[in-house]
């Protein structure tokens, strides 16, 4: 696992200890970011279920200028410190050990609002169509902002969930990608 492009393309990441956290690979990563970017000309993002981080550290090293990290795992939290660390993110980067529906409650008390949000929750845990219901009605991604779900293969995700719209949807083996934007008000 690695930085794939960006200013730490090539830095190793650790990955969680264990087998409770799947990483997205490489190629994946990289389709993503072509998806959405490829790079970014600053910008805010939410990494979800950030498991090693590496699509939050991804996204800093092409550009975004803050990643909020949140996992529940305590041996996640110390992987995405020690990979913050390696990259050199400090000061660009929050990490907190909480589970999803907590820690967006306190986003929203902080009234903080997303460009990209990344959701890769455990597969066996597919929540995604909930959650971006509960952050459209809380209003924490920016208009034309980007939800990113990484999910397994044979889940369909409906075309839209509130404001969301559906706009790339690829498959890699057995993981899907479905990106969604978030229209104007209107």
């Amino acid at each position: 696992m690695r930085v794939v492009s960006g200013i730490c393309k090539g830095r190793p990441l650790k990955a969680v200890p264990g087998n409770t956290t799947r990483p997205t690979t490489d190629k994946v990563k990289e389709a993503l970011f072509n998806m959405i970017g490829p790079y970014f000309d600053g910008g805010t993002g939410l990494d979800l279920f950030a498991g090693s981080g590496g699509l939050g550290l991804e996204a800093l090293s092409r550009g975004l200028d803050k990643v909020i990290f949140i996992d529940r795992d305590a041996k996640a939290i110390q992987t995405i410190q020690d990979n913050i660390s390696a990259c050199r993110f400090e000061d660009k980067t929050e990490v907190f050990r909480n589970d999803a529906d907590r820690a967006l409650k306190a986003l929203i008390k902080r009234e903080i609002m997303f460009d990209y949000i990344f959701l890769d929750p455990p597969y066996k845990l597919q929540e995604l169509v909930r959650l971006m219901e509960k952050m459209d009605k809380a209003n924490v991604v920016k208009d034309q902002g980007i939800i990113v779900c990484e999910h397994s293969f044979d889940v369909d995700l409906p075309p839209s969930v509130g404001r969301f719209s559906q706009i790339k949807h690829e498959k890699y083996g057995i993981i899907a990608i479905t990106i969604y934007l978030k229209s104007n008000g209107e």
